[in-house]
């Protein structure tokens, strides 16, 4: 047998250290072999730290059965119509046949409660679509150009913060036309200025980062910085404070309903089934009870699910919960 043979067979070679100053590109694995770059899937990692969150999952929950009792209420799942009138079952407790009794007129109060929770639910999403939508491309515009522009939308905001929110939607509601879009147009109004100072003062500190300045350099337009640059990176506040908003936004048409500048009868309405319980709370106390109840649970199920989508898209507050 000859000597080259019997010789054993070379070892594998360890993989020359990158220098230092020099590391490896991230697209080869260890043996020099190219590897797959990973797969980012935001809406599924954001998904799955939203259901590590308690409060983001009984928000979701709550919010989960508002949505569906709304589209049992417009798709007329219900057993009931909310404004079909019964005399002989006025005032009625509640029972099998009436889940949360009935009225003075003897209609039902869940198909009310259901009706009026959807009316409350699509003004304040028309509300709060509108004022995030125009507060945000004020911001950005504010926070970007600086100057002039900064200066008219500051100065619009700031008269608008002068006012009570409550008292300017009144004012408000009171000169337009009453229905539920003018409604919602009103409370619109009010929310457009916080959108404003949420997304303006990122955006200050976002117009001088290093990205920005290099695609100015590369000689991109503003719009295209704004919308490619600039927004991406504000997108999880916008959502956050969207979430706090519809709370807001759904107690304010409740109030503008039980001031009777609300969505005009016979359409029902949260804060207008309080106002007409108000007399019968000491013989019939289900009429305001079951409305007051549920826009609570409204207001605490969204005040939560906005917990929940801080925490998860705030990266300093994972892993805490």
């Amino acid at each position: 047998m000859s000597a080259a043979s019997s010789a054993p067979p070379p070892m594998p070679t360890a993989p020359e250290p990158a220098p230092p100053g020099k590391p490896r590109p991230p697209d080869q694995t260890e043996s020099g072999a190219p590897q797959a770059p990973a797969r980012r899937r935001p809406a599924r990692d954001g998904l799955r730290l939203l259901l590590r969150s308690r409060a983001g999952v009984v928000g979701l929950a709550i919010v989960t059965v508002v949505v569906a009792v709304c589209l049992a209420s417009v798709f007329g799942w219900l057993a009931h119509e909310p404004n079909a009138q019964d005399p002989l079952s006025r005032l009625q407790a509640p029972d099998g046949e009436h889940w949360f009794g009935t009225d003075r007129f003897g209609r039902d109060v869940f198909a009310r409660v259901a009706a009026g929770l959807l009316n409350s639910s699509l003004i304040a999403l028309v509300a709060v679509a509108f004022s995030a939508v125009v507060g945000t491309v004020a911001g950005v515009a504010a926070g970007f150009f600086r100057g002039a522009a900064d200066a008219a939308v500051s100065g619009v905001t700031n008269v608008l913060f002068a006012f009570p929110p409550l008292l300017l939607a009144l004012a408000l509601a009171s000169v337009l036309t009453r229905n539920w879009f003018t409604v919602a147009v009103a409370i619109a109004v009010v929310y457009t200025p916080i959108f404003i100072r949420v997304t303006r003062g990122p955006v200050l500190s976002l117009r001088e980062i290093e990205f920005v300045r290099a695609a100015r350099a590369a000689g991109r337009t503003a719009p295209a910085i704004m919308f490619r640059h600039i927004l991406p990176n504000i997108t999880s506040i916008v959502i956050v404070q969207i979430t706090l908003s519809l709370s807001w936004a759904v107690l304010t048409e409740a109030s503008l309903s039980f001031l009777g500048l609300g969505t005009p009868p016979p359409a029902p309405s949260l804060g207008s089934m309080i106002y007409e319980a108000r007399t019968l709370v000491n013989i019939a106390p289900w009429t305001m009870i079951a409305p007051g109840l549920v826009m609570i649970a409204l207001v605490v199920g969204l005040n939560l699910l906005g917990d929940g989508v801080r925490d998860a898209l705030d990266p300093q507050g994972r892993g805490r919960r």
